[in-house]
């Protein structure tokens, strides 16, 4: 199915993945587009963009957050062989050199991104920042374009002061809830992964989020989308009713006072017009 193109001067969110399956995000206009992470096979890439009407040649550059596998698989294809930059942190960019599960080599591709300094791609001002995680680095991205605010911060070891600086700006906030605290302890993995998802440099519980996302709500935030979630100690109605509950006991309606969703493992999200 074909879905309607994009309007004039309007911006759109979806979701390709979003897991340890693989992630890729993208957000743009009828003019321009770029992506955040390339972690899943460049055929699923290219159907979601086509079912959009999205064009491979909107695509100005790839943000990647860290050089984990699955935030990394495709960006070889994309660079070099599509031609489109690929944007990381000097460390990110030695991480994704060395990492066997990408099989092409960025070299005329490769863009280096210094944490808080801003640069620009096409019509969006773009700043990474830090976020604590077990990667050899790993950024958020704080992202301004037509007076609105995108932030996106995934694989979250924990919540820092930098992640609350810059997450408070967001009209529009995609974040990690990766998993259930109960169910991370009374499932399958063994105590040392498990140690390691919750030590401070793994990832964010579903408490831990919503317990964040109460401390920074703010009227001018529109939307939030929870990202990451574990296949196997988490579920989509947990982790929802976590953060409705959390912010419904501080006055926050979801549905009234902000949209709450979450994005699919697998699956690609509904396009969402900002």
């Amino acid at each position: 199915m074909q879905y309607e193109l994009f309007s004039q001067h309007k911006y759109k969110f979806f979701s390709m993945g979003s897991g340890s399956s693989g992630n890729c995000y993208y957000l743009g206009s009828n003019k321009s587009g770029i992506l955040i992470d390339a972690g899943i096979g460049i055929r699923n890439i290219s159907k979601a963009l086509r079912e959009y009407g999205v064009s491979f040649h909107k695509i100005k550059g790839v943000l990647i957050t860290h050089d984990h596998a699955d935030h990394i698989k495709t960006v070889g294809c994309l660079g070099d062989k599509h031609n489109i930059p690929i944007y990381a942190t000097k460390a990110v960019h030695e991480g994704i050199s060395r990492n066997k599960a990408v099989q092409a080599e960025l070299c005329q591709s490769k863009r280096i991104v210094e944490k808080e300094q801003p640069f620009f791609i096409s019509d969006f001002k773009i700043t990474a920042f830090d976020v604590p995680h077990d990667s050899v680095d790993n950024v958020g991205y704080h992202i301004e374009f037509d007076n609105q605010t995108f932030v996106l911060i995934t694989d979250i070891g924990r919540i820092t002061d930098k992640i609350k600086e810059y997450a408070a700006k967001a009209n529009h906030l995609v974040i990690e809830a990766n998993y259930d605290e109960f169910m991370l302890q009374t499932g399958k993995y063994p105590y040392v992964l498990k140690q390691r998802i919750c030590n401070g440099t793994g990832h964010l519980s579903n408490r831990h989020t919503a317990e964040f996302l109460t401390s920074i709500y703010s009227k001018e935030l529109q939307n939030i989308w929870l990202c990451h979630l574990s296949q196997d100690n988490n579920h989509p109605e947990i982790a929802l009713k976590t953060v409705e509950q959390a912010l419904l006991s501080e006055g926050v309606k979801v549905g009234s006072n902000v949209k709450l969703e979450i994005l699919s493992r697998y699956k690609v999200s509904g396009l969402r017009e900002l």
